[in-house]
This record gives structure tokens, C-alpha cells and sequence, in this order.
């Protein structure tokens, strides 16, 4: 097998305002374990159990989940946007997504069953939508997630458009 080099990327970036969504999400898990790791500091604190550097100082605990956290949270929404992304390239769906792991997904048209378009609250919030490609595989489904919703609505049209057109050349 011969390789002519790395992957080359999708052609089309998802939404900018995918960065506000993931921004949201990230805030959201921030506030959840900043407030869980309070709460647990201020529980705990008293059980004799504890180390007692733990029962002498309870707000370490908060501040280094806000410490270790904060950066990470910060930083995930800007570089899933500057990896996500898509492209509807002849009979092939390629998509790029993830964070701390890459994951490149070519999705044959001719094997796509069914493809679906959701919004969450805040993606309903932004005009957002995530496409879900799902075919026969034992891998499951792909998803696309930061589109904006009118590309999500036309690119499913046409997936299913250009997948009914394959299926029927093929009988």
C-alpha cells in the first residue's frame, strides 16, 4: 500500500458560531464542577477522615478544579473549531472532528440509510444543527456537528437526494 502523505482537510469549516455553542457547553461544565468541587470542600471539610492539610484548608480543592480546568474549557471550543470540518466530495462525505483525539470519517453515499438533522436548546438558540449520517456499519453512525442550519437542511437534501439516485442505478 503506498501513502501520498497526510489526509488533506475537509473544504468547508463548520459555523464561526459553533465557537459561541461549544463556549456555552464549556461554561456550563466549568460552573458544574466548580460548584460540585465547592460544595464537596465545604461537606467534606469536617469528616475526620480527611487529610488534615484537606480539613485545615477546604478551598484547595475548588481552586485547583477552577486551576486545572479553566484553561482546558477555555481552549477546547476555538480548537474544535479549527479542526471540525466537512466536505460532500462526489460519492463521499469526509468529515474531520475532535479535540484531544482526531477522528477522519469518509462516509460512501451509496451506504448512507438514513440521514437526520437535530438541534439542541442552544443550537436552536444560534441557528444551529447536527447532522447524523447513519449507515448499515457496525461503526455506527457519523455525525456533523456546528453546521448552520440551512446547510444542514440542504446537505441532507441532497444526501438523500444523491443516496436515492445511487440506489435506484444500482437495481
Amino acid at each position: 500500500m503506498t501513502s501520498n502523505g497526510p489526509l488533506r482537510d475537509p473544504a468547508n469549516r463548520v459555523s464561526p458560531k459553533a465557537v459561541r455553542l461549544w463556549l456555552l457547553e464549556s461554561l456550563i461544565a466549568f460552573v458544574f464542577f466548580a460548584g460540585i468541587s465547592l460544595l464537596l470542600s465545604r461537606w467534606a471539610g469536617g469528616w475526620s477522615w480527611v487529610p488534615a492539610w484537606f480539613a485545615r484548608d477546604p478551598w484547595l480543592l475548588p481552586a485547583a478544579v477552577v486551576v486545572a480546568t479553566l484553561p482546558f474549557l477555555a481552549a477546547e471550543p476555538f480548537v474544535r473549531y479549527a479542526v471540525h470540518r466537512w466536505e460532500l466530495s462526489g460519492d463521499v462525505v469526509y468529515a474531520r472532528s475532535g479535540f484531544l483525539t482526531r477522528e477522519w470519517v469518509f462516509v460512501p453515499v451509496s451506504r448512507i440509510q438514513t440521514v437526520d438533522k437535530g438541534q439542541g436548546w442552544f443550537e436552536r438558540m444560534l441557528g444551529l444543527a447536527t447532522l447524523e449520517i447513519r449507515t448499515a456499519s457496525h461503526a455506527g453512525s457519523s455525525t456533523i456537528k456546528g453546521l448552520d442550519y440551512r446547510v444542514a437542511a440542504g446537505l441532507a437534501e441532497e444526501l438523500a437526494h444523491r443516496a436515492e439516485q445511487l440506489r435506484d442505478d444500482a437495481t
